[in-house]
């Protein structure tokens, strides 16, 4: 049997022995890139998801890092402005008590000038009078006062001393602010008596 029989009976020559095999070489390359593809396609998707949440956490890490500065720069600004506003408030406390004491000087200044103004334009007898009327009030004041303290409720006497306390602590305006009405009075008394 011949070369040309063994193919009529079905067996492949060696040409298409080598065509076969060069198919079957092609099929298996594609066969071999494909699943190369489907494999490099898994490997890139994972590297890609852990690139993805690396740059996630990173980021997260980045906000997490600008949100504590920039709390910590509002806690700063609102420390800042808080020591400003309660300096700004002493200083103003400060010079409301400094006007205060200034007014309360000049008046009991101006009272005390009011109140000599009217011993130098008073005349003696009439001073004599004022002193000795002021001497009987007081005496007077204290028969009373004495009569109301037999006869007042303790709560009401620890009122009336922190009154009195408060009165002694302002005695040269009081006494002053007394001393010219009593003038006053005895200067109209002593008009009216004329006419």
């Amino acid at each position: 049997m011949n070369d040309e029989s063994e193919n009529k009976m079905g067996s492949p020559t060696p040409e298409e022995l080598r065509q076969q095999v060069e198919r079957t070489r092609d099929e298996l390359g594609q066969t071999v890139e494909a699943w190369a593809g489907k494999a490099d396609a898994k490997t890139q998707a994972k590297e890609k998801a852990t690139a993805a949440k690396k740059q996630a956490a990173e980021k997260a890490t980045a906000v997490k890092e600008q949100a504590a500065e920039k709390a910590t720069a509002v806690k700063e600004q609102a420390a800042e402005k808080s020591a400003e506003l309660k300096e700004q408030a002493a200083e103003k406390t400060a010079a409301v008590k400094e006007q205060a004491a200034a007014a309360t000087a000049q008046i009991r200044e101006k009272t005390a000038q009011a109140a000599q103004a009217v011993k130098d334009k008073t005349p003696e007898p009439v001073q004599e009078k004022t002193a000795q009327a002021a001497t009987q009030v007081r005496e007077s004041a204290a028969r009373a006062g004495q009569f109301a303290v037999d006869r007042t409720p303790d709560p009401l006497l620890e009122k009336a001393d922190r009154i009195a306390k408060a009165a002694r602590a302002n005695r040269t305006p009081l006494l002053a602010g007394g001393a010219v009405l009593v003038a006053f009075l005895l200067i109209r008394r002593g008009r009216g008596r004329n006419k």
